[in-house]
This record gives structure tokens, C-alpha cells and sequence, in this order.
């Protein structure tokens, strides 16, 4: 398979790119690797090519996406709280990138399976007390916005038969590795990835605060599984609720004291933010996943697991 990654030089990007390249049920002939930043090869794998590209131009794109191109893993964004400070921006890398991507894929394409990173931030404001698949969207932030145009986008291009579309809603990610970014949702993983390496972190939101989570290599496992499907009925709705489960904050810090003692508990300090404690509550707590169970996607069992996976293979 020939495959493209956007964000390649990202978390998520990295992560998806260094697990396919090691898949042994899907064949990766080669993998191309899009950022704003020069991409790395994972292990300098020959299969990788890596491109310094700002996606708000579509320039370059035609000779990347060809007849060829097996998939696209559409996940170069901004995140959440960067977008509500700079909207402009946001729209550009966002939306208009995407629409850039799409008519490429239109024009030298229309089969590729072109995988979208939508989230949580679609939903918003006064919302049931579990999400169904036939939720409305109704976005609190420009992110969520951005988002939800770009979702609404694609499934009417994949209506037209102009790609072979997918969005795909991640839950919140956690137990990111690294360091804190400018997502609303950073603090889910620093007030844990922090205090398992002796560092202080802050928690700026409600103990109360209930989350719908999920584990990178779920995630990721998640993402690759889209490769597997058919392809949905032109005029389906071209959107799935990635599985996740819930766990409020006050439970997070339970399980990491039950993990690792109490005393591990005095690396957090609680600030109180109210716009992020208000972005990040305006987002979903519980989904029905039950269409996305039956397609085959994985789903963590509770969020020890996720600590011990985290203390594996990103400590």
C-alpha cells in the first residue's frame, strides 16, 4: 500500500507511521510523511519519505497524492486552545487545508481512502446524557467548528463520489507523552505523565470533571483498522465515535495513587481555569459506541490499564 500521513511529524503522526511500518497484516509499499516541519523517518525505514509542507497551499500536493495513493491519514491540525486564540489561523489549517487535500484526491483519486481526525470538540452546549450517533453536532469552539465544517465537508464529497471518505472522532488521548501543548485537554495527560516522572504539574478544572478517554495504542490500532473496512454506502453518514470510555478526574488520580501511593498525589496542584475547565466540560462524557464495537474497533478496559501501558512504552 502506498499511504499519506498529514502531521507526520506529530504524536500521532509518528506513532501511526512507526506501527504501520510494522504491521505484518497490512503490506506498506511506501509512506509519505507531510508536515509544516521536516518529517522523520521512523528507524530511517527506506519506505519513508518525508515532505516539509504547509498544507494551506495546495502546491506539490498533486505529486503526492496520485493514482497510486491507497490512503490518506488526514491529522495535521492545530489543537483547541490555539484555535480559539488565533481563529484565523485555525480556519486555514483546519478547514482550508483539508478542502485542499480533498480536491487533489478528487481530481487524481476519487478511491482513496482519505481518514479523518475529527473530535470530541463537535459536540457542545446542552447535550444528552450519552451521545448517539445521530447527535447534531453543535460546536462551543472555533476548534469544534472547524472540525465539524471540515466532517460535513467530507461527507459530501465521499456523497458525490468524489473520495472514499471516512472522519473518524478520537476521544480525548491520554496518556500522551512529551510535553504539555496548547490543547484545552493538555492537562489530562501532564497531571499524570508528570508525577510518574517526579514533576510538578497543575490540574486546572473540577476533580468532578467526568472525560471520554482512550489510550494511544488504541488509538492508533483504531486508525490503522480503518484500512480493513469496506466502504460505507454513498449516503451514509461518513462519521464514527471512535470507542473511548469515561473516568472522571478525581477517579485518574485514585487509580494513579492506587498505582503508585499516595505521596505521588503531592506533584499536582490544582488552578482553576474556568475557559479551559469550560471547553473541556462543554465536550461529551459518555458515547454509545455500539456501531463502532460492531465494525470491528478496539476499546480500553479502564484507565489503570492505561497507566501501565503508558509506564511500558513511553517512560
Amino acid at each position: 500500500m502506498k499511504i499519506v500521513i498529514t502531521g507526520g511529524q506529530g504524536f500521532l503522526g509518528q506513532r501511526l507511521a512507526k506501527t504501520l511500518l510494522n504491521q505484518t497484516t497490512i503490506n506498506v509499499d511506501e509512506l509519505i510523511l507531510i508536515d509544516v516541519v521536516q518529517p522523520v523517518a521512523p528507524n530511517n525505514d527506506p519506505r519513508v519519505k518525508c515532505i516539509e509542507m504547509d498544507l494551506r497551499s495546495p502546491n506539490g500536493l498533486a505529486e503526492i497524492i496520485t493514482a497510486e495513493t491507497d490512503a490518506v491519514f488526514h491529522l495535521a491540525a492545530i489543537v483547541s486552545s490555539h484555535a480559539e486564540q488565533d481563529p484565523d489561523l485555525g480556519y486555514e489549517i483546519n478547514f482550508l487545508a483539508t478542502k485542499n487535500l480533498l480536491e487533489i484526491c478528487r481530481q487524481h483519486n476519487p478511491k482513496v481512502r482519505f481518514v479523518f481526525s475529527s473530535s470530541l470538540a463537535v459536540f457542545g452546549g446542552e447535550l444528552p446524557a450519552v451521545i448517539q450517533d445521530s447527535t447534531a453536532v453543535t460546536p462551543q469552539s472555533t476548534y469544534g467548528t472547524q472540525k465539524a465544517m471540515s466532517e460535513l465537508l467530507i461527507n459530501d464529497y465521499t456523497r458525490k463520489g468524489f473520495v472514499d471518505g471516512l472522519c473518524v472522532r478520537l476521544p480525548t488521548i491520554c496518556i500522551r507523552p512529551g510535553k504539555p501543548n496548547k490543547a484545552a485537554s493538555s492537562f489530562v495527560s501532564s497531571i499524570i505523565r508528570e508525577p510518574l516522572h517526579g514533576e510538578q504539574a497543575v490540574c486546572p478544572v473540577s476533580e468532578d470533571l467526568r472525560l471520554w478517554l482512550s489510550s494511544p495504542n488504541t488509538i492508533i490500532e483504531n486508525l490503522i483498522h480503518t484500512l480493513t473496512l469496506s466502504s460505507l454506502p454513498l449516503r451514509s453518514w461518513h462519521v464514527i465515535n471512535l470507542p473511548g470510555f469515561t473516568v472522571s478526574v478525581k477517579q485518574m488520580l485514585a487509580d494513579l495513587a492506587g498505582i503508585k501511593g499516595e505521596g505521588i498525589l503531592e506533584n499536582i496542584k490544582f488552578e482553576f481555569d474556568q475557559n479551559i475547565n469550560n471547553i473541556v466540560a462543554s465536550w461529551p462524557a459518555e458515547i454509545n459506541c455500539s456501531q463502532a464495537l460492531e465494525l470491528g474497533f478496539s476499546v480500553d478496559q479502564n484507565f489503570k490499564d492505561v497507566i501501565h501501558q503508558f509506564i511500558r512504552f513511553d517512560m
